[in-house]
């Protein structure tokens, strides 16, 4: 479940009635940037990485993938209005304790739709988070969280994906001062990708930030080892890549759950928003440690910070639009001004559905059925002129065992 690892699968069914919104005070919502940890400024401790690792960028590990999807020739499970998709290999079909929550392709990075920015290559992203206890049973059914996991898409040829895993990283210094990293063990409902930057959200503390022109590559033994081992080697829990935290927005207004991210290229400027999971329709801010000023309304909420096309940060750090919507399990988010687009679950045996709304707008209507354990949004406008939609879509991912389908909706539901 996208937004609430603390909280079961099942719940109550998703109402059939419209769900109401309002635009309230934005200004109330706000970060503050972090260039460093604990450890030190996270640049100096990726260049002390850098002496020790060889660094490669996103696109060596598009070339370099490992694993084939299969292609999706018709709409898995419950989806109406498919465009395209995918799904994962046997291993990561079944696999209980790797997560897919987050999606965001290279149309989110660049407008043209390919990356690097003037290359030719079509990427998908999605993120993973470890679940120590898939079966939530009353002890852990395994011992070692190993965090977060980006899978790196390679969609040059659409009829035969292939993809590769790497490990997201914190970077930090051992106990003598040793450059070193860490797993991030959080989340990773939603993620958003703009130029070099993937943007993950956290929880109960705002934003984390990764350059995707930093990676660093690892050796593949050592399973159960992340970071500097007593070997005097790196290791990644037996992934190749590591992809290390760059920077960070923390949460510095009213409470905020950051449950899904997504990118808004039709406002002025670029645009991202946020939106929040409930399970009742009321946002509890009590199960966890928020950053920030202390608990507004419960009502559900997408708040919009601009965006600096320049350097492909924040142009703001205080909101420039706040709406609240009263829809239930709300997993995913993307906007087009002041249209919105919601992924709403109904547990693992229901199907999901693509909702919008606008904002000062009183309902929120179904644009299409999603799959079942529908979570992140990422839209892909026509525009995207390197890929070969006609029409705008949305990609969604499914996150429970053998329903684990990325794929795209025809924006408009048709």
């Amino acid at each position: 479940m996208a937004a609430a690892p603390f909280i079961g699968a099942a719940g109550t069914i998703l109402s059939a009635s419209p769900a109401q919104a309002a635009t309230i005070d934005a200004g109330q919502f706000s970060l503050t940037a972090r260039t460093a940890n604990t450890y030190g400024e996270f640049a100096d401790l990726t260049a002390g990485l850098a002496t020790k690792l060889p660094k490669v960028d996103a696109t060596t590990v598009v070339a370099d993938v490992n694993r084939s999807a299969t292609h999706l020739t018709g709409a898995p499970s419950t989806s109406e209005a498919f465009q395209t998709g995918f799904a994962w290999d046997t291993d990561d079909q079944t696999v209980d304790y790797w997560i897919p929550q987050g999606v965001t392709t290279s149309a989110d990075a660049y407008g043209n739709g390919t990356y690097p920015e003037g290359g030719t290559d079509r990427v998908v992203l999605a993120s993973w988070y470890f679940e120590t206890n898939p079966d939530d049973a009353p002890t852990d059914k395994y011992a070692l969280d190993k965090g977060l996991r980006l899978t790196f898409v390679n969609y040059n040829n659409e009829s035969a994906p292939k993809y590769r895993h790497v490990l997201l990283v914190e970077p930090v210094k051992t106990a003598t001062g040793e450059f070193s990293f860490n797993p991030i063990r959080k989340h990773a409902g939603g993620i958003m990708w703009y130029g070099n930057l993937l943007y993950v959200v956290d929880t109960y503390k705002g934003l984390r930030v990764f350059d995707l022109n930093t990676l660093f590559k690892v050796p593949l033994t050592e399973k159960d080892v992340c970071g500097l081992h007593t070997d005097g080697q790196f290791y990644g829990y037996g992934y190749q890549y590591v992809l290390p935290q760059s920077h960070a927005y923390d949460n510095a207004g009213t409470y905020l759950r950051y449950t899904a991210i997504g990118l808004d290229r039709a406002s002025t400027p670029d645009s991202l928003v946020v939106s929040e999971y409930s399970l009742s329709g009321t946002v509890d801010y009590k199960d966890g440690t928020f950053n920030g000023t202390g608990a507004g309304t419960g009502t559900p909420k997408v708040v919009r910070w601009d965006l600096d096309y320049t350097d492909r940060k924040l142009a703001s750090l205080t909101a420039t639009e706040a709406v609240t919507v009263s829809q239930q399990k709300i997993q995913g988010v993307v906007s087009r001004k002041t249209k919105h687009y919601l992924a709403a679950s109904d547990g693992p045996s229901t199907k999901g559905t693509l909702r919008t709304f606008t904002s000062g707008g009183s309902t929120a209507s179904a644009v299409c059925d999603l799959v079942i354990g529908c979570e992140d949004l990422s839209y892909h406008s026509s525009g995207a002129s390197n890929w070969s939609f006609s029409e705008s879509v949305i990609w969604n991912v499914g996150e429970y065992v053998n329903k684990r389908y990325v794929y795209a909706v025809h924006a408009d539901g048709s």
